[in-house]
Formats: structure tokens, C-alpha cells, sequence
């Protein structure tokens, strides 16, 4: 993403507006725990199922059907369902969940880039001592 995509629009619509709804309801899905995943293991390809499940650690199998259902919903990605004993059921990304490619493996790059300056800022941030509290020579000590 170019600087210019940082830049926030003039006139920024008030929150509750139809467009900020809009926008925060897409945000939503591609924000939640597994979107994210999915539209990366997608991203080589159509896959199964099972492909998928097994290729994405910890999601179940419920959460797994309700995101590709708010995926397809979305038009990010398409379900073909064959005829076959087992039914096969194959899920890829369609034109637009493609163009979503580019800013999310920027986020994971970003993500990967930083993840060392993020864990250091986590350990400084939880050995800091509360507003209320003082650090003397090693000992948290709480201010009345």
C-alpha cells in the first residue's frame, strides 16, 4: 500500500452513517480470527473442505462452515458443490476475494516484520508498574 492510502478523505462521515456501517461491516468479517486464514489458503488455489480445515490449526468445523458461508455471502469466495457419493464441495476466491490478496499478505508481512518490536513492547508494557503503583529498587509498591 502506497502512503496515499493512509490519508483520511476530507470530509470523514460521521460514524453511524450508511457508508462507516458499511465499511465497518466488511472490516468485521475480513478482521475476524479466521477470514484472514481461509482467504490465505485460498490464495494458491481451490480447495476442499477438509484441504482446508486440516490446513488452518485450531478452527472447528462449525467455525470453519459459518466463515465460508460469510465469505460467499460477502462475494469473496465461491462454493461448488459435485454430485459425487461422498458430495465434494470445492471453495475458492472469486475475482474480488483476489483482489483482497494484495493488502492482506501486506498485513502479514507487516505482521512477520514486526513481531519481535511487537513482543518487546508486550514485555516492557506488562513489566511497567500501574499508574498507581512505584517501582523501588525491584519491589512494586502500591500508592495510597
Amino acid at each position: 500500500m502506497s502512503p496515499g492510502h493512509s490519508e483520511l478523505p476530507a470530509d470523514m462521515p460521521a460514524p453511524d452513517a450508511g457508508g462507516c456501517l458499511a465499511t465497518r461491516e466488511i472490516l468485521d468479517r475480513i478482521g475476524d480470527k479466521w477470514s484472514l486464514y481461509i482467504v490465505a489458503v485460498l490464495a494458491n488455489g481451490s480447495r476442499r473442505f477438509n484441504e482446508l480445515k486440516r490446513g488452518i490449526d485450531g478452527i472447528s468445523q462449525r467455525m470453519l462452515t459459518l466463515t465460508l458461508r460469510g465469505l460467499e455471502r460477502d462475494g469473496l469466495v465461491t462454493r461448488t458443490m459435485y454430485p459425487t457419493i461422498p458430495p465434494r464441495v470445492d471453495y475458492e476466491l472469486t475475482d474480488m476475494g483476489r483482489t483482497l490478496l494484495k493488502p492482506v499478505m501486506a498485513l502479514v508481512n507487516w505482521a512477520n516484520e514486526n513481531q519481535v518490536a511487537i513482543a518487546e513492547a508486550h514485555k516492557r508494557f506488562d513489566e511497567a508498574p500501574e499508574p498507581d503503583q512505584v517501582l523501588v529498587q525491584g519491589v512494586v509498591y502500591q500508592r495510597r
